[in-house]
């Protein structure tokens, strides 16, 4: 690999490329749970969700450096334009380009789905650019956590669960309240290390407005949220005991958790963002496999 194509690599962020996954893992287990399973729609499915996942990475690190946020004392992984490695019009072109294999692909899928996918489609790629772009972009006015919840929990699972069945089913809506909680829980780790960064270039993160401390309580609450949902699946009877196969991913919460409540801002947090995208991850296949099952 050259050097120039592994600069572009680092740029996408492929260690959050699980967190547009993991959404998908657990709508296909819904309605695979229902008997359907498409497997060219669930290719494009993931094609478009890992291509607005790099669009929005793209132009993110275009946007943070528009508004002078990855400065020398970053905290988190190095960015691609305000190192010196690639230039900003270029990473803006890379990330418009993203979403425009994207909004192909979606061309697909709203053949198979209809209307809704259309607003599903316009409104994931029209955030994944306000996210740090525009007059009022979310992750600098404390939106950014609702976001993230909304689309890379219901939207994501209830979408796939759309295009694969053509309905919803309450599994799949459980579900998408667990995945979107991990989700979330991600971004606060990011922002709690980012916390003294972001206040001074005026980032308005929920975590700048609430304090770090409030930030840990909020970590906490997401994942506990995260794993009382299979058992109330079971309590309802609407899965089978096989949905607590997610539980088996719990121990992987406890790493992260001790990190973010001993740790205070700054790198020491990389590895809980690292571990918490992991345990998303692990804990989406888990529970879409004890849907199956």
């Amino acid at each position: 690999m050259s050097s120039g194509s592994g600069i572009w690599l680092e740029a996408a962020r492929p260690r959050t490329l699980p967190a547009a996954v993991a959404p998908i893992l657990v709508g296909m287990g819904a309605a695979v749970a229902e008997g359907a399973l498409r497997p060219l729609v669930l290719g494009a499915i993931l094609l478009a969700a890992v291509a607005i996942q790099i669009g929005t990475n793209f132009v993110n690190d275009w946007g943070d450096f528009q508004r002078g946020a990855d400065g020398a004392d970053r905290q988190g992984p190095r960015r691609a334009v305000s190192a010196g490695d690639i230039s900003p019009r270029a990473m803006l072109r890379a990330g418009l380009g993203a979403f425009a294999l994207a909004a192909l692909v979606g061309l697909y899928l709203i053949g198979v789905g209809g209307w809704p996918i259309v607003w599903i489609g316009l409104l994931s790629i029209l955030s994944g650019i306000a996210y740090t772009a525009g007059p009022l972009p979310l992750a600098y006015i404390g939106l950014a956590d609702l976001f993230v919840f909304v689309f890379f929990g219901p939207v994501a699972v209830l979408g796939t669960e759309w295009l694969m069945i053509d309905q919803l089913t309450i599994a799949g809506a459980v579900g998408s309240i667990a995945v979107g909680a991990l989700a979330t829980a991600i971004l606060v780790v990011n922002n709690i290390r980012d916390v003294d960064g972001d206040r001074d270039v005026g980032k308005k993160t929920l975590i700048v407005r609430r304090g770090v401390i409030w930030g840990r309580k909020f970590y906490l609450f997401l994942i506990v949220a995260a794993f009382a949902c299979p058992p109330l699946l079971v309590v309802c009877g609407v899965a089978s005991p096989a949905v607590l196969l997610s539980w088996l991913a719990m121990p992987m919460a406890r790493s992260p958790l001790a990190l973010v409540r001993q740790e205070g801002a700054g790198r020491a947090l990389n590895g809980a963002l690292a571990e918490t995208a992991r345990l998303q991850l692990v804990f989406s296949a888990l529970f879409a496999l004890g849907l199956l099952l």
